[in-house]
């Protein structure tokens, strides 16, 4: 689905006319529709809104802190990147918020915010052509603890009637279509740590192929509970810096231990470019072009020398139609884990060449921890922001340089700088790979 040359879609395009086969077949990408982002929601451990997370992300927030949901001394790592200042009723109605695993909150939040920034409404149009595809790496995963509790503690008639529709990952782009009558294609992505970026890539693919004009996109992850951090303790994945949890997410530094957990949501409001225009729709940036590849290798661990990763990054340069001499930024997928950030930056010397050495990099995971299913569309909206103000988001916590990463990775503080293409990495495990290529919107 990456390359240049499209088989026929399955609907005409909008304004009646079916288009002819061979004319379909043949679109390139200087003649394909174009797709641009008009709104952004983000709720994140460093920010409940864009401008917040955005502020806090050139500022090189940590957003670590000791774990409150939950006492965890039986726990290797005490700490998590959670929201702060959260209360779902600053947001949803009490009964919606209820019936709402926290994953679905956040989903809804950043959903919300999206479609307002856009000002769009499917009211005032065919809400066939508006759709949603939203994803979740693990769902309702505070539901599941909650619930098992209650089996345990009560037989199965303690189980809520509401457990599986808050459990099930596709229930978030559900709501959301609920709430905003989107009536086009609606579904969730499940692909671990690359979700939200798959989930970006189909809807920036429906457009294209006219079976829409308007998709809501995302992921969200509340993964921060008892059995969420139990689990990524038992794989020995997680950072135990315990001493200094805002120190502990340190990607590409020598002293890095694992990864620490996040939670959030990010969404994106994708549409086509004429149709954004004819409303006067503010527009935040494009997406050029994507790139989705699999390991084929193994369940946690990355291939030698990133190959995946490799060929992700280079599906998406071809899809934009551009050189790799072109990208000028890369929001990595840098963990803080031992491997995977070897892995990556020697993916991006494949790709780049001497090029590498000219990138600005940034993992902006050092501070807001990693968002699992969500982090492909906080990653992807920080790509974005950094285009639009012309700044480079921080890599924070870099003090001991590894002689294997040697890259510009924006050690500590953010730096100015005009970009027109940046990439945004996310990596899953099961050998997921998923590269969203970014442009500055010039008309």
């Amino acid at each position: 689905m990456t390359g240049t040359v499209f088989p026929a879609p399955r609907t005409a395009f909008p304004g009646g006319r079916a288009e002819k086969q061979g004319e379909i077949a043949g679109m390139t990408t200087n003649n394909r529709r174009r797709v641009v982002v008009t709104g952004m929601g983000v709720i994140a451990p460093i920010g409940n809104s864009v401008d917040d997370f955005w502020k806090n992300l050139v500022a090189g927030t940590s957003g670590a802190a000791n774990i409150t949901y939950f006492d965890t001394a039986a726990y290797d790592t005490h700490f998590a990147c959670e929201l702060k200042g959260y209360k779902a009723t600053d947001f949803l109605d009490r009964k919606g918020a209820q019936r709402m695993d926290p994953f679905s909150q956040y989903a809804q939040i950043a959903a919300d915010q999206a479609v307002a920034a856009s000002g769009v409404s499917a009211k005032d149009e065919d809400p066939d052509r508006f759709g949603v595809v939203f994803g979740s790496g693990i769902g309702g995963m505070t539901t599941y603890d909650t619930q098992f509790k209650n089996l345990m503690q009560g037989g199965p008639g303690r189980i809520s009637p509401f457990f599986i529709p808050m459990l099930i990952p596709d229930i978030a782009c559900g709501n959301i279509s609920i709430r905003h009558g989107f009536k086009g294609p609606n579904y969730a992505t499940v692909s671990a740590c690359a979700t939200a970026s798959h989930a970006i890539g189909d809807a920036f693919r429906i457009i294209q192929y006219g079976d829409a004009e308007v998709m809501l996109c995302g992921g969200a992850e509340a993964p921060i509970t008892p059995m969420g951090l139990g689990g990524f303790n038992a794989m020995r994945a997680l950072s135990t810096r315990n001493d200094a949890p805002e120190k502990a997410s340190r990607p590409f530094d020598a002293q890095r231990d694992g990864f620490v957990m996040g939670e959030g949501g990010g969404a994106l409001l994708l549409e086509e470019l004429e149709h954004a225009q004819k409303r006067g729709a503010t527009i935040y940036g494009e997406i050029a072009g994507i790139g989705f590849t699999a390991d084929a290798h193994h369940i946690t661990a990355p291939p030698e020398g990133g190959e995946g990763a490799v060929r992700s990054m280079r599906r998406a340069i071809k899809d934009a139609g551009i050189s790799s001499d072109d990208v000028e930024y890369v929001n990595v997928h840098g963990t803080s884990t031992p491997l995977g950030d070897i892995s990556e930056t020697m993916a991006i010397k494949t790709v780049f060449g001497e090029h590498a050495k000219k990138l600005s990099i940034s993992s902006t995971k050092s501070m807001t921890g990693h968002l699992l299913g969500a982090a492909g569309a906080i990653e992807a909206i920080a790509t974005l922001l950094a285009i639009k103000n012309g700044m480079i988001p921080p890599t924070i916590n870099y003090e001991f340089p590894d002689p294997a990463c040697d890259l510009d990775y924006t050690p500590n503080v953010a730096v100015k700088r005009n970009i027109t293409y940046a990439i945004s990495n996310t990596f899953g495990f099961g050998g997921h790979n998923a590269t969203i290529l970014v442009k500055k919107f010039i008309e």
